[in-house]
């Protein structure tokens, strides 16, 4: 059997721009001689699609979108993911697809992403199906998981996913995929769909692994792909990508951040954006990945120093700013610092120079920006990282401020890691001395973040283990950790859940995201 794998990008809630591109490449699949053409999980109506699950307008426009698209069925058979209403709810499921006939339903039983939880309901699960003549096991989402047997009578399992890209997932799928592969003796072709879908970036890499174990066939990451492949012919194993090793791992943060802000934008109608540029690491890394997303003629970068500043943060900043080809403007808060701090006196007048004055200097940054959103339309990026956003180094209203984070999912050592890559690629458009100095917010004289932690080398390693693996202290100090310096990042994380809570959105490109797969209590004694 020949078998079409589409994968798309979608938009969530473009039912007729979903169903337009599934019925392009039902003819493209018809034209190239293929059997059964297979989609994504929620191809017709996009995910995560939250509360609209629930809309039955919005299933009914799903429903009628999906007989437009049997009606295109003649000669081929498809296999189509999309939401569907039954008496106990919405079930993510599998429409089978012959003869202009919507023959069948395959619904998905494991719903483990929090995403869907309380949206979708469990069905019946993997189901073995005649398709083209021939009988295939069906399995969707999170199903393929929980697979531990398959119907000895098929020699060919279908599995239609949407799978979020996240550090270390790739390899994950693909072990998964082998390991089944091999102990039930089956062929296993999964079709991913790409794409960003705001916090969301789903990667594609679809493929296909035979029932040694071998990878016979891997689709491409982050881009649009369409394959042919026959079930009745001999393949020959293909090299594991690049993508799929360790070592390509910044690069395909890269790539997955470039694609979730351009359709972070795009599917929301933004155009421009707009960046704080300080000379920093993080600014500069974001500016860098919005004007691959989006064209450096739809890039602002708007510069503001204050008396604390060095000279060679903004020349720094200038210096990127001309090397990527964007606009930008030099505004000193030093001025409109002076007379907030002079206006505040009767209140807060007497006391010593702390967090107050600074977290003052961070909050004119942001009215400026959002200035330049309102006025001209440039749409405010924050430049935040995981670092910061786990110990709370940041102000609220301040720097936590934007529509969108493009790399508050990363820690700092991985903005460096980012940083040298695009150095790599884009012919050295991040100054040197912003990959050299010392990490500071420049927010009093002489601060640098090493007055208060230690290397970002050591804070992330320790950070890694208690967030995404969750390590109790006591476990990292027998790794051989300081234990006042594993106390005190405990402390920091714990009390800084009130500002995660007021972030903007934030791109998940981790395997343990904030809000996410960390969701802790805003009120919480535990641990301390």
């Amino acid at each position: 059997m020949k078998i079409a794998l589409a994968q798309l990008n979608y938009t969530i809630g473009d039912i007729g721009g979903n169903a337009a591109k599934i019925i392009e490449n039902i003819r493209r699949a018809k034209g190239a001689g293929a059997d059964l053409v297979i989609f994504a999980e929620q191809a017709l109506c996009g995910t995560p699609a939250y509360d609209l699950l629930r809309k039955t307008t919005f299933l009914e426009l799903c429903d009628e979108a999906l007989e437009d698209i049997a009606s295109e069925c003649d000669g081929i058979a498809a296999i189509v993911g999309l939401p569907i209403l039954s008496e106990r709810g919405t079930y993510s499921a599998a429409a089978v697809i012959e003869n202009r006939e919507i023959r069948h339903f395959v619904t998905k039983k494991n719903i483990t992403a929090r995403r869907e939880m309380g949206f979708l309901v469990s069905g019946t699960g993997i189901e073995s199906v005649e398709v083209a003549g021939e009988r295939v096991a069906v399995v969707v989402g999170d199903d393929f998981r929980f697979v531990r047997q398959v119907d000895r009578s098929v020699d060919t399992l279908i599995s239609i996913n949407a799978r979020r890209y996240g550090r270390g997932m790739l390899s994950y799928r693909y072990e998964s995929m082998h390991n089944l592969a091999f102990v039930e003796s089956k062929n296993i072709i999964i079709i991913n769909q790409i794409g960003g879908s705001g916090e969301i970036v789903y990667d594609g890499t679809s493929g296909v692994i035979n029932k040694y174990g071998d990878l016979t066939l891997v689709m491409k990451s982050f881009e649009e792909d369409f394959a042919i492949y026959d079930t009745a012919v001999e393949h020959s194993p293909c090299e594991l990508p690049d993508t799929l090793h360790r070592h390509d791992r910044t690069a395909m943060h890269y790539k997955a951040a470039v694609l979730g802000l351009r359709d972070y934008f795009h599917k929301n109608g933004y155009v421009k954006a707009c960046v704080g540029l300080s000379g920093g690491i993080d600014s500069s890394v974001v500016a860098c990945i919005a004007a691959d997303a989006l064209g450096r003629e739809n890039v602002y970068g708007l510069m503001m120093p204050s008396q604390f500043s060095s000279d060679h943060s903004v020349i720094d900043a200038k210096m990127l700013a001309e090397s990527l080809g964007i606009r930008y403007s030099v505004l000193p808060i030093t001025e409109a610092y002076k007379s907030m701090v002079d206006t505040l006196k009767p209140v807060i007048g007497g006391r010593e120079f702390d967090s107050t004055e600074e977290n003052i200097q961070s909050r004119i940054r942001t009215i400026m920006l959002m200035a330049v959103q309102n006025k001209t339309g440039y749409v405010l990026l924050n430049s935040s990282n995981k670092s910061e956003n786990a110990l709370g180094l940041c102000t609220l209203y301040g720097d936590t401020a934007g529509a969108f984070s493009v790399t508050g999912d990363l820690y700092k050592t991985e903005m460096y890691d980012l940083a040298r890559y695009i150095n790599r690629q884009f012919n050295n458009v991040i100054p040197e001395n912003i990959l050299t100095k010392e990490p500071s917010s420049e927010l009093h004289p002489d601060q640098k973040d090493s007055d208060i932690l230690p290397p970002y080398e050591v804070v992330d390693a320790i950070l890694l283990r208690m967030i995404e693996q969750g390590q109790h202290r006591e476990e990292i100090v027998n790794a051989g950790f300081d234990s006042q310096v594993v106390e005190k990042i405990h402390t920091m994380i714990m009390q800084n859940e009130k500002k995660r809570y007021q972030y903007p959105p934030v791109l998940r490109l981790s395997s343990c995201a904030f809000k996410h797969e960390r969701l802790m209590p805003l009120i919480n004694k535990y641990g301390y």
